[in-house]
């Protein structure tokens, strides 16, 4: 199964943890502004997290006019037609890891701690199960603690750190740390929905 044939299981409504009903969607090819709003509204540190210039409109541009859903699977959280939150599952369809999923994530600050990232997450990690993968991890690096909790949380371990290993946007060294989660299926439970 696809990516995009497994989100038709995905809500499209979500009740935050203080009540407030959000909208899920996949990113469609109008996004591209409110996803660039999203992204300068984060705080200025936390850019330094992305691999991409995600302030730069031609990058968020980019990503809405080549929207294939069936390798990279982003998530939007709307609260009234305003982007709070993205989460995508990141697929290479050859090659050596073409099993596993890869998924990344981020919440505006007025929207954390509302269960808002552990849904998108818990979502995609479903979609990436019915989809056929058999893997799906998140990279970090060593300051971004809370997100690898929220992960642990979910059923992710922690399979490596690299001390020093990679640099953010200002070239400053960081631990890397890679998480994942096995997405084995009961057999006998295979193929029923």
């Amino acid at each position: 199964m696809s990516f995009e044939l497994a989100l038709k299981e995905v809500s499209p409504i979500f009740t935050t943890d203080d009540g407030v009903n959000l909208q899920i969607r996949p990113i469609e090819s109008t996004d591209s502004k409110t996803l660039l709003g999203f992204f300068k509204s984060l705080p200025a540190p936390e850019l330094m997290f992305f691999k991409h210039r995600v302030t730069d409109p031609d990058v968020t541009q980019g990503w809405c006019d080549s929207i294939d859903l069936n390798v990279n699977l982003p998530l939007l959280a709307l609260d009234k037609g305003k982007v709070i939150a993205v989460a995508t599952l990141h697929q290479n369809k050859g090659g050596w890891k073409r099993h596993i999923g890869r998924i990344s994530y981020s919440v505006l600050p007025k929207y954390r701690q509302k269960g808002i990232a552990g849904k998108l997450v818990q979502e995609l990690v479903d979609v990436g199960r019915m989809a056929g993968l058999q893997k799906v991890e998140a990279e970090f690096i060593d300051k971004q603690e809370g997100a690898q909790k929220m992960f642990a949380l979910l059923g992710f371990t922690h399979l490596v750190k690299l001390e020093e290993y990679v640099q953010d946007m200002q070239a400053i060294n960081h631990d890397y740390v890679l998480m994942g989660m096995d997405l084995k299926t009961d057999e006998e439970y295979a193929g029923m929905g």
